[in-house]
């Protein structure tokens, strides 16, 4: 992409060409995925997929976008502001684990730092669609917890950053890495309790 991207058409199929590709790019990465294999998986001639995205890589970007922003704006939906800070972490942490270990999660984190180099476009996308939008979300919760007097928080943009790296200590590195596969119970309360004590002895009041 250079410059401007072309609009995107969004007619009848664009949900049926977004889930054929999805299912494409999870299996095969950016590179495998074929034009002929994702008009193939969606159902659709290559004219009807071009009409929709005349560049694989806005294809790619859009599957990414709308895919991590569903998955991150469930994982830090805040349905209760009155709970304890404590027990609202650890929620929203178990909600982040959840995401960040999810396969799909694990396959764009890939895919996106593999492409990043040829097409830097894919990493500020998905950085934008993801951990953005997870940063803005516990930014929101903060400044909450700040006003109720339940947190000290100076930077709260920080402090989220802070908790979302916090979420990525041994787990998330070792399945990047697949020297895990489906992490145990005692291991994902171990790195969840561990950043809600971390956090909360810097910023609890």
């Amino acid at each position: 992409m250079d410059g401007t991207a072309p609009a995107i058409k969004r007619g009848r199929k664009y949900d049926q060409v977004v889930a054929g590709a999805r299912k494409v790019f999870l299996a095969q990465g950016f590179e495998g995925a074929s034009v002929d294999l994702i008009a193939k998986e969606a159902g659709v001639s290559k004219a009807t997929l071009y009409s929709y995205f005349p560049d694989k890589r806005i294809l790619f970007v859009e599957v990414a976008k709308e895919e991590c922003a569903r998955q991150a704006d469930r994982a830090l939906q805040v349905n209760r502001t009155d709970l304890p800070v404590r027990e609202t972490l650890g929620h929203m942490a178990r909600s982040m684990m959840e995401f960040l270990t999810s396969e799909f999660a694990q396959r764009i984190f890939r895919i996106c730092v593999a492409e990043s180099d040829r097409f830097p476009e894919l990493g500020q996308e998905f950085y934008m669609s993801g951990p953005q939008l997870m940063e803005e979300r516990l930014s929101a919760y903060f400044t909450h917890a700040v006003d109720r007097g339940e947190l000290k928080i100076d930077d709260v943009r920080l402090a989220a950053q802070q908790f979302e790296a916090l979420m990525k200590a041994d787990i998330f590195v070792k399945k990047v890495f697949n020297m895990i596969d489906v992490p145990e119970p005692a291991q994902i309360d171990r790195v969840i309790d561990g950043a809600i004590d971390t956090f909360l002895a810097r910023y609890g009041v």
